[in-house]
């Protein structure tokens, strides 16, 4: 399996540290895979900016750079761009384990949004308790040993 095609076309990974570009603006992060995958700079635009729309980042925000917003919009901008690859599965490593409380229900009610509403397969790595619960199957690793513990 060519990995680094699967990453760019079918699985994108949402990290907990965000890992925005800093010298792009939020725009320009979002745009930045389809540029990988040769969309003109119009249409990633256009893409981009509904994406933003979708995880609720208003168009003022747009034109900054990521150290200028919070870590609850910084995280939004990192969905939108996993979002920006094209793929439908996300793979989520403790993707609120930054933010304070009421962002973190922000990511965890648009993951979910995603698994339900867009039809993304939604995969999420946590120690959250609260993460977890709002997930439809939760496995859990002990010793090495997957199993299912709710789903």
């Amino acid at each position: 399996m060519d990995r680094d095609a699967y990453r760019m076309n079918q699985a994108s990974v949402i990290y907990q540290a965000f890992h925005l570009f800093p010298l792009l603006t939020v725009l320009e992060n979002v745009m930045f895979p389809m540029q990988l995958q040769h969309v003109s700079k119009k249409e990633a635009k256009a893409r981009a900016q509904e994406f933003l729309g979708k995880v609720g980042l208003p168009d003022s925000l747009y034109g900054k750079m990521p150290n200028m917003i919070s870590g609850g919009k910084q995280q939004r901008v990192a969905i939108a761009r996993a979002m920006a690859s094209g793929g439908q599965i996300l793979l989520a490593d403790e993707p609120t384990g930054n933010l304070d409380s009421q962002n973190e229900k922000v990511i965890v009610d648009l993951l979910c949004k995603l698994a339900h509403e867009e039809q993304y397969a939604v995969i999420v790595v946590t120690h959250n308790q609260k993460v977890a619960e709002a997930a439809d199957v939760v496995y859990g690793m002990l010793d090495g040993v997957l199993e299912v513990v709710r789903g």
